[in-house]
């Protein structure tokens, strides 16, 4: 295979088959009693399970339903997260690592029970999950996870062979989870939601919360839009609003890397990945009536590192030597915050305001993360209380290893703020191809360029719209991609993730020296 055989554009199959109803734009003030902000796989359930108990709710999304994260997963609905338990037990004890396997345990069996009452049709299979290794440097590792799963009562077991005929050392089975059509699933909860009384509005950003001295709240559009409400739930995958929470700088996004691959390879079953890094995920889906793989890995920290295409590449030939691919139907890309302890923030967003609930920090675990956040916020809002309240606290800081990883993650930071400002690259607008991009000056301003396949020059100011950071350019979705926070833009500089709410400016080519 060579790149040629990359489909030209990222496009993932969960939206490609579905065709899901569209709502309208937010165009008058409103109030109601909560209001949801974003419709990802915790903005949908949190608003089935608030309208089921009769709780007049509300939630806007600043683009399309399931366009964010949730519509570029795996989907796979597991407690395996990769070697997460043994080193919960070292950081945050036992007990905690107890609650963490206990909350995603309990999930699985909520899902299960939603699409059993609702009959949705969501191609829903159990499948047993596989965390393996052909490096021996993890051998003992995985023997660690091992006895975390003794210790913590997960069932497990450690060998060295499994279904999938890959070259493998030692491998970590987790019987029993499952995968499925992730926005079939959210499309029959949308639509019982609705019957509830649910009101969606797409195309509406929010920019701003206010709060009011009767502990009530507003949440402000972008266009002025004013919701008047009780509580606010902030499922926008980055919360837009921090409030001294200082979330930007207690997480930090990794983007990882899907293919949908044709294979001859005989495939038995069951969901993989590898403990090691650079990530392969392995799991099957039907495409058109034909088996297919999802082949994913190969994260990295948004905006940085290789030229983003070449991720696709490295699964591409993965998927070539280690599977016999013959075909790669879709491709696409998702990002995901990971937290200082690897733990979510679920919860209210500071102590002094109650009232407003956040969910992040999946770390690429969104399927059953992102559910235990709906149903943990919809109890608190309830009045019901939850036994997670403590473990996912987002006003937490556990002194080891959060002091490191909070150093580490900031003076990355600060590296990519100094060498962006630094950059002094000035490239020339006259070799640019179809569908590159460049970095030059314009009257001293860092500026990239982007050539379109008509060949028109879409030129953007490269700082971004959060915190002044420089962005770079992302071959393989071509979008402008900030390294410290995450922050993504279209290459006519719209916003496509945040923490940004304004785009990037636009630069004027005539100034060109």
């Amino acid at each position: 295979m060579t790149r040629n055989e990359l489909p030209e554009k990222s496009a993932s199959y969960w939206l490609d088959s579905l065709a899901a109803e569209q709502f309208p734009k937010l165009e008058h003030n409103l109030e109601t009693e909560t209001v949801i902000v974003g419709g990802g796989i915790v903005g949908i359930t949190a608003a089935y399970l608030l309208t089921k108990a009769n709780i007049k709710t509300t939630l806007i999304d600043g683009d399309r339903l399931f366009n964010g994260t949730t519509g570029h997963t795996t989907a796979k609905i597991t407690a395996q997260h990769g070697l997460i338990y043994d080193e919960l037990i070292r950081n945050i004890g036992e007990e905690k690592a107890a609650l963490y396997y206990k909350a995603n345990e309990q999930i699985l069996k909520f899902m299960k029970q939603l699409i059993t009452d609702h009959q949705i049709d969501c191609d829903y299979q159990e499948e047993d999950a596989y965390l393996y290794t052909n490096e021996a440097s993890y051998e003992e590792k995985l023997r660690d996870e091992h006895k975390a799963y003794e210790k913590l009562g997960i069932s497990g077991e450690l060998s060295n062979s499994m279904p999938l005929d890959i070259p493998i050392k030692s491998v970590l089975k987790m019987p029993n989870q499952a995968q499925f059509h992730p926005l079939k699933y959210l499309k029959a909860l949308t639509e019982e939601a609705v019957k509830n009384g649910l009101q969606i509005y797409e195309q509406t950003t929010a920019v701003d919360i206010e709060e009011t001295s009767d502990d009530h709240a507003v949440v402000v559009t972008r266009d002025e839009q004013r919701l008047s409400c009780r509580h606010v739930v902030i499922a926008s995958h980055f919360p837009f609003w921090d409030k001294r929470g200082l979330l930007f700088a207690r997480i930090h996004p990794k983007r990882s890397y899907v293919l949908a691959v044709k294979s001859s390879f005989n495939y038995p079953g069951g969901m993989y990945i590898t403990a090691e890094s650079p990530s392969r995920s392995i799991r099957q889906v039907e495409i058109d009536g034909a088996e297919y793989l999802l082949v994913g890995g190969d994260s990295h920290k948004v905006g940085q590192g290789d030229a983003m295409i070449e991720h696709f590449e490295a699964l591409q030939q993965f998927s070539k030597e280690t599977l016999h691919s013959e075909e790669i139907k879709y491709r696409w890309s998702a990002q995901d915050p990971i937290t200082l302890d690897k733990v979510p923030y679920i919860g209210p967003i500071t102590g002094n305001h109650p009232n407003i609930h956040v969910a992040t920090g999946f770390g690429k675990w969104g399927m059953t993360q992102g559910t235990i956040a709906a149903k943990h916020i919809t109890d608190l809002i309830l009045g019901n209380g939850s036994p997670y309240e403590e473990l996912y606290d987002p006003t937490r800081f556990e002194a080891d290893p959060s002091v490191k990883e909070l150093a580490s993650v900031n003076a990355e930071v600060a590296k990519h703020m100094i060498k962006g400002k630094l950059d002094m690259r000035k490239g020339e607008v006259s070799q640019l191809n179809q569908d590159e991009a460049l970095i030059t000056r314009v009257s001293g301003q860092r500026t990239g360029i982007y050539k379109d396949d008509q060949d028109q020059l879409h030129a953007v100011d490269t700082t971004c719209t959060h915190l002044g950071c420089e962005v770079n350019w992302n071959s393989g979705e071509r979008s402008w991609d900030c390294p410290c926070h995450g922050s993504r833009f279209s290459y006519t500089g719209e916003v496509l993730e945040g923490p940004a709410k304004e785009p990037l400016a636009k630069v004027d080519l005539d100034k060109i020296e």
